[in-house]
C-alpha cells in the first residue's frame, strides 16, 4: 500500500469531473511507464528479463500499439501505419532496427492520438473494436480498460527495473 500522495494528480483532479479523473489516472500511469526507462542504456532497456523475453522497451511498444487500437481505431480514427503486426504479438518485442528513440516517439504519438479522442468524445460515445467482432464499447469502458492495462504493465516495469539496477518505487521521489 502506498502511503504517500507524491505523484498523485493533485487535489483539484481528485474532485474533477469523471472524464478528467479517468484521464488523469491514465496519464499518471503513462508517465510512470516513461519514468521506468530513465537512466538506462539501450542494452538494459532491451534485456529480456523473463523466460518469455519481456523487456522494458517491448512493453512501451505494446502500450503504444494498444493505445492506437483501443482509442483511435475503435473510435474510427486513422492509425499511423504500423511496421509490425500487433495481432501476432510483434508489439511485445523490439528488433535491432527499432531504436529507443523510435519506440518512445511512437508511444508519444499514440498517446497524443488517444488524447485527441478522449478530448473530443463524450464518455458514452460508442466505439467498435474490429478485433472484437464489432462489439460496441463506450469511451468510459475503454478509459477504464486502458488504465488497467497501463497500470498492469507499469507494474511489470517496476519489477523489471528493480531486477536491472535495483531502482524501485511507483512514483518519483520528488513528487513529479
Amino acid at each position: 500500500m502506498t502511503t504517500s500522495d507524491a505523484g498523485d494528480a493533485g487535489d483539484a483532479r481528485r474532485t474533477a469531473e469523471e472524464k478528467d479523473v479517468l484521464h488523469a489516472s491514465l496519464d499518471r500511469h503513462r508517465d510512470v511507464v516513461l519514468w521506468k526507462l530513465e537512466g538506462l542504456d539501450d542494452e538494459q532497456l532491451r534485456r529480456p528479463m523473463t523466460p518469455s523475453g519481456t523487456n522494458l522497451l517491448g512493453l512501451v511498444k505494446h502500450l503504444a500499439s494498444v493505445e492506437y487500437g483501443w482509442f483511435v481505431e475503435t473510435f474510427g480514427r486513422e492509425v499511423e501505419p504500423l511496421w509490425f503486426d500487433p495481432y501476432t504479438s510483434e508489439d511485445m518485442w523490439v528488433g535491432p532496427e527499432e531504436t529507443t528513440e523510435k519506440i518512445i516517439a511512437f508511444y508519444g504519438r499514440a498517446r497524443a492520438a488517444a488524447d485527441r479522442v478522449i478530448t473530443e468524445l463524450p464518455l458514452d460515445a460508442p466505439g467498435r473494436p474490429a478485433w472484437r467482432d464489432g462489439v460496441a464499447v463506450s469511451l468510459r469502458w475503454v478509459l477504464v480498460h486502458m488504465i488497467e492495462e497501463t497500470a498492469r504493465h507499469a507494474g511489470h516495469m517496476d519489477i523489471l527495473r528493480e531486477l536491472i539496477d535495483g531502482a524501485a518505487g511507483d512514483h518519483r521521489a520528488d513528487g513529479d
